[in-house]
């Protein structure tokens, strides 16, 4: 049995959707993971701090990105935040971060030895309220509650995320890509591409065409974490001078948008972060396995 907070209909403004150097889009899963991660230091000193969060299901609603495109543009621009003059009455230099608003429904799993009664809930709701999630301000959602749900039986904790997709890894996409030789950005594209296959007449005009993508679903680009690309060391003038500091850049991979009822268990949809083995990888991990749900998939029906 698994014990779940459930927290419904989160409505984000303004989330950071820059969620790596490359890619725009859905918030990166390291972003989440580091909300659950905010929440359970929130719950030190008070009467649940021996509740331990372990890992996160992220269920998206609706997302709206904040682009822009005129009418004679071929691509879309970001629609950035406009900064205050400087003296000289210029605008200051700065990065622009593209945005989105969204509405999610979160399921953390929690190690509790009690299911209790509403003061928790009561007090993550409360919590709540001084949050950001992806650097976002969270507009509103509906009162949390827990559930204690089956591994094996999701459809009492689906019913709950629908009707929106999960977002879960496809790491081994990459990975079949790779061992044939192809580097990481190769191997990445040759799934996020579209290829029209074209029939033409006698006359040379376009008599049918077929989009299609090497793999079936809806594959997308996701930051999972960081790779160190420096030595642990101090640095001056860091937010904080007694932790050792080092340059890191995005580790991105493919996953794939799945809506709830796909699963046959509830661990195939759960974050959770990876545990650090000296080699310079902060890595956030999901457990689905495209080989392994085809087989319970087919295990169902026969």
């Amino acid at each position: 049995m698994k014990d779940i907070l459930l927290i419904p209909n989160v409505k984000i403004h303004n989330a950071n959707a820059l969620s790596s150097p490359y890619t725009i889009g859905f918030p990166a899963m390291t972003a989440w993971l580091g909300f659950m991660h905010a929440l359970q230091r929130k719950l030190a000193q008070t009467e649940f701090e021996q509740i331990k969060f372990t890992g996160i299901i992220v269920s998206c609603l609706d997302m709206t990105l904040h682009t822009y495109k005129g009418s004679g543009d071929y691509v879309s621009s970001i629609v950035a935040t406009s900064n205050p003059l400087d003296k000289s009455g210029k605008r200051p230099s700065f990065i622009e971060e593209a945005r989105c608003d969204l509405e999610v429904t979160l399921a953390i799993e929690c190690d509790m030895d009690f299911m209790g009664d509403d003061s928790f809930t009561n007090f993550i709701d409360k919590l709540l309220h001084t949050m950001k999630i992806a650097s976002g301000d969270l507009m509103s959602f509906k009162s949390s509650r827990l559930l204690e749900v089956d591994n094996t039986q999701p459809r009492d904790l689906t019913k709950y995320l629908m009707p929106g997709f999960c977002l879960v890894s496809r790491q081994e996409l990459m990975q079949k890509e790779m061992e044939q030789g192809n580097d990481a950005i190769d191997a990445m594209l040759t799934y996020l591409k579209t290829t029209t296959d074209i029939e033409i007449d006698e006359n040379h005009h376009v008599k049918k065409s077929k989009a299609h993508n090497k793999e079936k679903g809806w594959i997308v680009p996701i930051a999972v974490g960081y790779q160190g690309i420096s030595e642990l060391g101090n640095i001056e003038n860091t937010r904080d001078p007694n932790t050792p500091h080092r340059f890191a850049e995005s580790i991105v991979t493919l996953g794939e948008f799945k809506m709830p009822y796909h699963f046959e268990t509830i661990e195939e949809m759960i974050w959770r972060y990876q545990e650090y083995n000296d080699n310079d990888l902060y890595l956030c991990h999901n457990s689905f396995s495209a080989n392994s749900f085809s087989t319970n998939k087919m295990e169902s029906k026969l």
